[in-house]
């Protein structure tokens, strides 16, 4: 399987809207090994943390810093995966992996993101520069508007960053400004089907609602950093490796470690979720 390439159309959107969406970024034997591993792997569940929306609805996930030899480790290393982040950065330095999280919203009970700035998080861990870092999300699930898919308001990246507080235990961004983006720009519903990848800019405005539906919506979200970038108050040390890519294949084929050997963070060692 050779490494996949973004076409310049895909690459002008993303700088003109804040994101786009690769649909098949990774097939149907791919996203199965990833979401079964998710299910069953102990690690995840031992190390999910919850963060209460203002309903007090519960949004689970497990986030760890250094890319292993795990499936996620392989899906974040991949060829397809550091090539795109790397054409969509534009940037002379080397691709690094500041954080990947899987992302756990169960049937009826999984909470709510509110509107945010992905920056409005790494803001607090002083990066210097929001344009050096990027996310992209795989979903190992259906994404729809009835399970609480990402909703992006279409071009707010070029706002810059918007002031943020808390909303329940997690970051918000002033909803002031977020209703006049939404006076100003589209709306739009990221609905996903497993194996298609949405990357989108850090100043990118985006919710998602409670997963009130039958059904879970599952997705990982890697962050990925130009190594040029600098952060001034994030204690891991991932964001400043360059990552050791693998060829597409490992996702499905190579022989895979038990997650149990990630670096996982904790609530309390993240600097976003501390009054400042």
């Amino acid at each position: 399987m050779s490494a996949k390439k973004l076409t310049a159309q895909q690459i002008t959107d993303y700088h003109k809207d804040g994101y786009v969406i690769i649909k098949g970024f990774f097939n149907k034997d791919e996203v199965d090994r990833m979401y079964t591993t998710a299910l069953e792997d102990d690690a995840m569940a031992k190390n999910a943390v919850d963060l209460n929306d203002q309903t007090g609805k519960k949004t689970r996930l497990s986030l760890w810093f250094t890319p292993g030899n795990d499936v996620f480790g392989y899906m974040t290393r991949s060829e397809r995966m550091v090539n795109a982040v790397a054409e969509l950065l534009n940037d002379d330095s080397a691709v690094c992996h500041f954080h990947s999280k899987l992302m756990q919203k169960e049937p009826k009970v999984g909470g709510a993101w509110e509107w945010h700035q992905d920056y409005g998080y790494w803001y607090k861990n002083q990066f210097m520069f929001p344009d050096r870092l990027i996310s992209v999300m795989i979903a190992l699930t259906p994404a729809n508007k009835e399970n609480g898919c990402l909703q992006v308001i279409k071009g707010s990246h070029k706002i810059g960053r918007v002031n943020h507080g808390f909303s329940g235990e997690q970051v918000g961004a002033d909803m002031v400004m977020v209703e006049n983006a939404l006076k100003t720009m589209p709306l739009v519903y990221s609905e996903l089907e497993p194996g298609d990848a949405l990357f989108f800019h850090p100043n990118l405005l985006h919710r998602s609602e409670a997963n009130l539906s039958d059904y879970p919506r599952w997705s990982i979200i890697s962050c990925y950093c130009s190594n040029s970038n600098l952060a001034y108050n994030e204690r891991a040390t991932s964001w400043q490796v360059p990552i050791d890519t693998v060829p597409d294949e490992a996702v499905l084929e190579w022989e895979a470690a038990s997650l149990s050997e990630a670096d996982f963070m904790t609530k309390e060692q993240d600097p976003a979720l501390k009054q400042s």
